[in-house]
């Protein structure tokens, strides 16, 4: 595109409206910035919702022979002034470890600076020399203990930036001395508990294995001056019953009042508990009468 006619910023504005596709969406002329090769940069401010601070860029290549403008490209660029989204962080950087579950797999890097080299055949002969020449304290019988103990013949072993980190992760985890199982433990720490299991290298003189099946930490790593309720040295509370008996209640608070009959309603039946009570009291003489003495010495002289 070229334009004899208008000069460059009347042309770079045409341009921007035009990219636009809205006249107001472009501001007021911002400035110019001169290029290599006969190119400039005209910027116009840019007025849109969302793009406060942002600018216009349309550039120009400007024939010196011809005396002719040619339009490049036009863009919209932010200014420092610019409201900018966060900075783009990979995926693999914004993954937590939470956020894996035991069928995901990320992977580890040839250049992971938590792991080197673990020691090959060919190194072990090189120390075994060293510390033939050297006379050092340590013989190649202790090398080879070491070796095997660690198990440092593996490819990759951990480096010491990896188990520092480690370290670090580990103390000020949940499984560290600021949890607060530590904080109501009462001074039981893991380091006299009788089911820890110690570590092995310079990681075991901080942390260790829980196994107590009772204990929240029971097969996790914690460190020696964690805590919780299930140390060895803490005795079981004394047996309670189960069911407590408590005292019977009484509702002393309310009377029932109960209505009595008439004494015309109640003389019928006064009259039959009379009766019955006659009945009862002479079957009881008749039953005396006839087992005292009297009545047996009667019986016999009739006869």
């Amino acid at each position: 595109m070229t334009d004899n006619a208008l000069d460059p910023v009347a042309l770079a504005r045409a341009v921007a409206i035009d990219a636009a596709e809205n006249p107001d969406a472009v501001g007021d002329y911002v400035t110019q910035q001169a290029m290599e090769g006969g190119v400039t940069d005209f910027r116009f401010a840019a007025v849109m919702v969302g793009y406060e601070g942002w600018q216009w860029s349309v550039t120009l290549y400007h024939d010196e022979e011809l005396g002719h403008w040619t339009v490049d490209e036009s863009t919209l660029i932010p200014s420092d002034q610019a409201l900018l989204p966060p900075p783009w962080v990979p995926w693999k950087d914004r993954l937590e470890p939470s956020d894996l579950t035991v069928t995901d797999s990320i992977g580890t890097e040839q250049d992971d600076p938590r792991l080197e080299r673990g020691i090959t055949e060919e190194g072990m002969a090189q120390v075994e020399t060293a510390v033939a020449e050297d006379g050092a304290t340590n013989s190649a019988e202790d090398v080879h203990d070491a070796v095997e103990e660690f198990d440092l013949s593996r490819r990759r072993v951990m480096s010491e930036l990896g188990r520092s980190q480690t370290a670090k992760r580990w103390y000020d985890g949940p499984h560290g001395p600021k949890s607060l199982s530590t904080k109501t433990a009462d001074g039981n720490l893991c380091s006299t508990c009788g089911f820890l299991i110690p570590l092995r290298g310079d990681l075991g003189t901080m942390f260790g294995v829980c196994a107590n099946r009772w204990s929240p930490d029971d097969g996790r790593v914690v460190s020696l001056d964690h805590g919780c309720g299930e140390h060895s040295q803490i005795e079981p509370p004394e047996p309670s019953n189960l069911w407590i008996q408590t005292k019977p209640a009484y509702d002393d608070m309310h009377i029932d009042i109960v209505a009595q009959s008439t004494r015309e309603e109640r003389g019928e039946v006064e009259l039959l508990e009379e009766a019955n009570n006659a009945n009862d009291s002479g079957e009881a003489d008749a039953q005396e009468a006839s087992t005292s003495p009297e009545s047996a010495e009667t019986t016999e002289s009739a006869e």
